[in-house]
This record gives structure tokens, C-alpha cells and sequence, in this order.
């Protein structure tokens, strides 16, 4: 039997399947298919999810594991920190171990176990970098510019600024009001960027965040392969970097900011070192359901997923119930 769980890190959710359990290794083009098929809203394992999380070895020194994300559409991202906050749970139990690096597309990445919210609610702290704003690292072209931080751009929406910038995944940051938050131009923007266009040819992620006050953010964001999400680890991350930088009178580097979100929320730290920057994202890693199911199934190219066997746990209530009473 092969263990499976379905997880969220503020209600971003994902399957995660462990690699190293199977006798025969999925292939690259069964891993994106499985992922179509499980996060399915429709049609997919316990309603659906925003991508599969795959763990598997790492030959990296010092690395518990590899992390390979690949979002419901089948694309594949290059980071995601809610994703990270999950697998790190999940490897910080497998190997009874509190501190340790995980392999990611791009870097090993740091994770360390938090002390726990509230009862039945893990707290996990993950790396968030490497971090860049060159056009290159985007990619973005057509905006006149080898970095785009804090500038209008009108062909994207008159009178907002936007900051462009790799944490890896690509961002499109836009510190806004209420009123633009509560409007329907983050969905027209998102959906015209997401996909390859003339400013963004891989597309961007597009995030939105208001400020609440000097330690508090809210940030949505409609993200490439997925569309709104209730949480975008990468994307809270970008934001708490950027309005780092653009309200420096409020001295958000080296500070705990909270950066609420549709799922919750999380706490980011933003580091400079010199020309350098990263950030720390903590949050919850919740485990919503345990699921056991032979391995040949995951080898089909249609698997009954009425065959697998699924116990949901009490994590999410837990997780609702903290959320409810931290508002």
C-alpha cells in the first residue's frame, strides 16, 4: 500500500505522494497526469486540490528530501512556499528531525518546525529565495526597464504601481486600496498575465495587497496554472519583500509581519543582506486527510479513486477553529 495525504498550508491545498515509498517510480508524464486526474474539482479525490506535492530523494548534501510541484493544470512550479511548509512537516515526522534543508528546483531550501499554533495546529517555517528582480529572471520584455519595482504601468492598470519580482516563481506586485482589492481588476489582470503574452511570455503571478497597518498586510493573488487561490506562500512572500522596500518608513525588514489572506494567514520576516534579500514564511501545515492505496492504481492511466482508502483527521476543524478566533 502506498500512503498518501491530502494537505493545506492556509488552505492551499495539495496531494502529497512520497516517491520513495513505490517499487516502480512514477514517470514524469504519470506524475502530471496523476496530478490532472487527483486535483480535479470535479472529478478528482476528495473534491478536487491546487497541485500534487511529489517528495522524493535528494542526492544534495545535508537534504532530507526533494520537492517537485506541479499545479492542477499540470505546469510546473517552481516554488511554493505553502507547498514547502507541508512537505517539511511531513519529512521533519518521517525522519524525526526539526531543522534541516529540501530540495527545490532552484534551491536547497531552509525548514524548521515551529512551536504549534494552537493544539492540532502545526506550525512550520520555510526558506523563501532565491530572490531577484532582473527581467532576465522573469522573464518580462516591453516595459522599458531592467527592473520593474514600484512603477506605473499603464498598459497594465493607470494610476497603480507594480513591482516584478522572482522568489523564484515570477510575481507581479501591486500594493493597492480596498476599493481596487474588492474590484474585479486583480481576475482581468491575472487572467491577461498569467498566460504567455507580450510583457511576460512564460506569464506571472499577480498579487494585490493592502495595508492594514505597519505589521499587518492583506494580499490575494491569482496565480499561473491555479487562478485565485485562498493562499500563495510565494505570493505573500513577494508582497511582504515589496512593501519592505516601498514603505521603508515603516521598517518592515527584519520584522514579524502578519499577511492575512482568503485561507488565513501566515507570518513573513523579510532578511537583507547587503544587495541580497530573503524571506521567512510561517504558517500552519495542516494534514486534512490520511489515504492508503495500492500501488498499481497509481500506475493506471484512469484510477478508481472510489478504491482508495481515505480517514479524514481532525486537523482542519482544529485549523477553522484558530483561524475564527485569531480574526
Amino acid at each position: 500500500m502506498v500512503y498518501m495525504q491530502k494537505v493545506h498550508g492556509s488552505q492551499n491545498t495539495f496531494f502529497l505522494l512520497d516517491q520513495t515509498q513505490l517499487k516502480q517510480t512514477l514517470s514524469q508524464a504519470e506524475l502530471v497526469r496523476l496530478a490532472k486526474q487527483l486535483t480535479n474539482a470535479k472529478t478528482g479525490l476528495l473534491g478536487g486540490a491546487d497541485g500534487l506535492l511529489v517528495v522524493s530523494s535528494s542526492s544534495h548534501q545535508n537534504v532530507l528530501g526533494k520537492m517537485q510541484v506541479i499545479n492542477a493544470d499540470g505546469s510546473i512550479a517552481s516554488m511554493c512556499g505553502n507547498g514547502l511548509r507541508t512537505v517539511g512537516r511531513y519529512l521533519a515526522e518521517k525522519y524525526h528531525q526539526n531543522s534541516f534543508k529540501v530540495e527545490t528546483q532552484q534551491a536547497d531550501l531552509k525548514v524548521s518546525v515551529e512551536p504549534d499554533w494552537a493544539e492540532s495546529v502545526k506550525a512550520i517555517s520555510v526558506e523563501i529565495s532565491p530572490v531577484s528582480f532582473a527581467k532576465q529572471d522573469l522573464p518580462f520584455a516591453q516595459l522599458n526597464c531592467s527592473k520593474l519595482i514600484n512603477q506605473e504601468v499603464p498598459a497594465f492598470a493607470p494610476g497603480l504601481k507594480f513591482t516584478a519580482v522572482a522568489v523564484p516563481n515570477p510575481h507581479l506586485i501591486s500594493i493597492v486600496s480596498a476599493e481596487v482589492l474588492a474590484s474585479s481588476l486583480l481576475e482581468k489582470l491575472g487572467t491577461k498575465l498569467n498566460q504567455p503574452n507580450p510583457y511576460f511570455p512564460d506569464g506571472v503571478n499577480v498579487s494585490f495587497a493592502q495595508v492594514i497597518d505597519s505589521r499587518h498586510l492583506f494580499v490575494r493573488t491569482f496565480e499561473r496554472g491555479v487562478g485565485f487561490t485562498n493562499a500563495c506562500g510565494t505570493g505573500m512572500s513577494a508582497a511582504s519583500l515589496v512593501f519592505a522596500l516601498t514603505h521603508q518608513q515603516e521598517k518592515g525588514f527584519n520584522h514579524l509581519l502578519t499577511v492575512s489572506n482568503p485561507g488565513g494567514f501566515v507570518q513573513t520576516r523579510v532578511h537583507q543582506q547587503e544587495n541580497h534579500y530573503w524571506i521567512e514564511l510561517i504558517g500552519n501545515a495542516t494534514v486534512t486527510h490520511n489515504i492508503n492505496a495500492d500501488e498499481s492504481l497509481f500506475h493506471q492511466d484512469l484510477p478508481d479513486f472510489s478504491l482508495f482508502q481515505v480517514e479524514q483527521t481532525s486537523e482542519n476543524a482544529a485549523y477553522q477553529a484558530f483561524i475564527s478566533n485569531n480574526k
